[in-house]
């Protein structure tokens, strides 16, 4: 199984290992994108502040995220897994996670970057602050970059596995499965149900979102399921107590969608 996750704007404070090693990186066919991409990053923060605040989003307040990235080349690593924090990651909790679960984790889990493409949990990256809706000058769109890139590595990558992807629809964009990929490839949405009135009620809300995707991905590594397809990851979530729906793709080639209900976080 190949799990896709979105990372989180909020990170470790510092980390505590050595300088980044762009070599040691995993899928280093992405090397030569993640060097122009983090070139480009600290050439913008070097110069006007106002600009590179406007670029990455931030407001006045958030000016020490645009100076931590100038020093992204020297600043001490963590491991993926110990770098985001956040309402998916806290439930997710990827750090606590030891022996087969740490090692399927290892092996199954992809975090999709604006600055990095996609990671590993054991990969080593100082903090940082570039999100995939940036454009940065001489780069331009990030997803279009690393959509290049990525769309002959990833695919090999997967193999013949599950893929569940839990991306936001901005990482997506860095990564389409396509073909018989797409077919085997589940994505979720949750649902968050209340009795109103008598009557039950359904809405999405963002936090119930990033929590149970957190607790989803949890569940499975720690019990040691091997779905192979998505029909049979809808019957391995619903044995760990979840309320799944299922809707099959109408077409082929498109991935299938399941809903996961739940009444509280």
């Amino acid at each position: 199984m190949l799990v896709l996750l979105p990372p989180s704007e909020g990170k470790a404070a510092a980390g505590t290992g050595p300088a980044l090693d762009l070599a040691g990186l995993s899928m280093p066919e992405l090397n030569s994108v993640r060097r122009q991409v983090l070139d480009s990053l600290i050439t913008l923060c070097e110069g006007d502040e106002r600009k590179a605040l406007e670029v990455l989003g931030l407001g006045p307040k958030l000016r020490g995220e645009v100076l931590r990235n100038l020093d992204l080349r020297e600043a001490a690593t963590l491991p993926v897994a110990g770098l985001y924090t956040g309402v998916l990651y806290d439930a997710l909790d990827l750090s606590s996670l030891t022996g087969a679960a740490a090692a399927r984790a290892a092996g199954s889990i992809l975090v999709f970057s604006g600055l990095w493409g996609a990671l590993r949990p054991t990969d080593r990256v100082p903090p940082y602050r570039c999100s995939m809706g940036v454009r940065l000058p001489g780069i331009g769109a990030l997803a279009g970059q690393w959509r290049a890139v990525t769309a002959p590595v990833l695919p090999r990558l997967a193999g013949d596995d599950l893929v569940l992807d839990l991306r936001s629809a901005a990482y997506g964009a860095a990564w389409k499965p396509v073909g018989a990929v797409a077919e085997r490839t589940a994505t979720v949405r949750v649902l968050h149900e209340r009795i109103v009135d008598g009557v039950a009620k359904r809405s999405v809300v963002s936090h119930f979102n990033k929590a149970t995707k957190g607790r989803i991905t949890r569940d499975l590594l720690v019990s040691g399921a091997e779905p192979r397809n998505p029909a049979e990851l809808a019957d391995a979530l619903r044995e760990l107590g979840w309320t799944v729906e299922t809707a099959e793709p109408k077409q082929a080639g498109t991935p299938w969608a399941l809903d996961v209900v739940v009444a509280a976080v």
